[in-house]
């Protein structure tokens, strides 16, 4: 874990502290922001964007002012290239599930250092649950499911479930998806349509540090703080099918 900067708030908060308590009180915001269903649907999702974006770039201002930061919510000045410390972040994964009443979305933040996730963590505020680096392990048994978008099988999905034997379960956000995996309820996440650094990065992170297998389909690391910050395919599994699961991509591709 890197030392806070020179700088930084007096409060000294690590790392990984800092993104846990970014990742909880942004929940927090976007929970209230649903007060007694005063705003529905589109405007409340703009809404959850604006003001959990607003609130974590405060934060981090404060804490962490030196660092770079990259955000689904805020424009990509390209500074960030320049800086080994960049935090990654979505405000708000998931915006259609948290519109629309449901639980399955997530708050993420992560710090990258020199391209890697090293402290992340990332909220299902719904349900009131927090992953963080630090406090993370692997399920002990397989659940025999593979997480899939709420819309079904997809050809990726369905070709990895026939060969891993692998029964459908269906969640929404990004980050409630890798977290199924990380908690133990399904035992990979397979996304290969392509999605941007935010969506995956803090994800990753928490699962890389609960000892899951994290890559591109190829095996290759998933590498952050892109000139694109765009990731175009990636898997989470349990380490005990990591070697079947990428051998089944290879052969998909």
């Amino acid at each position: 874990m890197a030392p806070p900067p020179q700088g930084a708030s007096s409060t000294a908060l690590s790392d990984v502290e800092l993104a846990a308590r970014l990742a909880r009180g942004a929940g927090e915001v976007l929970v209230a922001a649903r007060h007694r269903s005063l705003l529905t649907g589109r405007m409340l999702g703009d809404v959850g964007d604006a003001v959990a974006q607003a609130w974590i770039a405060a934060v981090l201002t404060t804490h962490r002012p030196h660092d770079a930061i990259l955000s689904e919510e805020a424009r990509d000045s390209g500074a960030r290239l320049r800086s080994e410390r960049v935090w990654i972040i979505d405000p708000l994964d998931g915006t259609r599930e948290y519109a629309s009443g449901r639980d399955d979305w997530a708050v993420h933040i992560a710090l990258t250092v020199d391209g890697a996730p090293t402290d992340c963590a990332v909220s299902l505020p719904a349900t009131g649950e927090l992953f963080r680096t630090d406090e993370v392990s692997q399920a002990d048994e397989p659940s025999g499911r593979l997480v899939v978008s709420r819309y079904g099988l997809n050809y990726d999905t369905a070709w990895v479930a026939d060969r891993l034997s692998l029964r459908p379960y269906s969640v929404g956000s990004a980050g409630a998806k890798a977290m199924a995996v990380v908690r133990g309820d399904a035992d990979a996440y397979v996304h290969g349509t392509g999605q941007y650094e935010w969506d995956n990065c803090a994800p990753i992170g928490v699962a890389l540090a609960a000892g899951l297998h994290c890559s591109r389909f190829d095996g290759s690391p998933v590498v952050y703080n892109r000139s694109r910050p765009y990731v175009r395919d990636f898997v989470i599994c349990r380490s005990d099918i990591a070697e079947e699961m990428l051998s089944a991509l290879g052969d998909l591709f």
